[in-house]
């Protein structure tokens, strides 16, 4: 992590809407890798490109509930 990644703060919050059943496994692994497994779970992570191409790789089973 560089430096001007920790000190921006800025975070955003996702929540988990589909489920991975009958989902490619990569797209099951991704969200995990978000910290998500099941409907309804909320996570708040740190806003990094990282993050926003996992978000944009299943975004059809997540919802952005927030941006900090």
């Amino acid at each position: 992590m560089s430096g001007t990644e920790a000190k921006t703060g800025k975070t955003v919050t996702i929540e988990q809407i589909g489920s991975p059943i009958r989902r490619p496994g990569d797209q099951r692994g991704t969200l995990i890798g978000l910290g998500l497994n099941k409907r309804h779970r909320v996570r708040t992570l740190e806003d990094t490109p990282a993050v926003r191409g996992m978000i944009a790789k299943v975004n059809h089973l997540i919802r952005i509930v927030g941006e900090a």
